[in-house]
């Protein structure tokens, strides 16, 4: 079961990314694009994700993942229980968001860093 607390250092650590509250909500960003957020009671993380994986991933696991509301299904966008995430999974979700918002070589730099992955 993965909480926010799973995923926070790893968004301020990640390059170019940093946290910021909106309305009360964390959110983490690079430049001004959000490619994670959590709901207000940190249950679910929005994340970036490519619109044509989309339904494949909801499709596949109808109870963790989730499509965003109806008004955002044009952004590259879907939604995930954290309860239904192990924290590597969850951190793994927040990278893979993380690299389509950066330059390739920040992505690349990041698996020579880490070859086994986010911890």
């Amino acid at each position: 079961m993965a909480v926010v607390d799973d995923v926070r250092a790893l968004g301020t650590q990640l390059e170019r990314s940093y946290p910021v509250y909106v309305r009360g909500r964390l959110k983490f960003r690079v430049g001004q694009l959000v490619y994670v957020a959590f709901s207000l009671d940190e249950k679910v993380m929005g994340f970036a994700f490519p619109k044509e994986e989309r339904a494949a991933l909801v499709g596949g696991d109808p109870q963790t993942f989730h499509f965003p509301a109806e008004s955002d299904l044009r952004f590259n966008w879907v939604h995930a229980e954290l309860a239904a995430l192990d924290p590597g999974e969850a951190r793994e979700l927040v990278v893979e968001a993380w690299r389509m918002v950066v330059p390739q070589k920040l992505s690349r730099a990041y698996d020579l860093a880490h070859p086994d992955g986010p911890r």
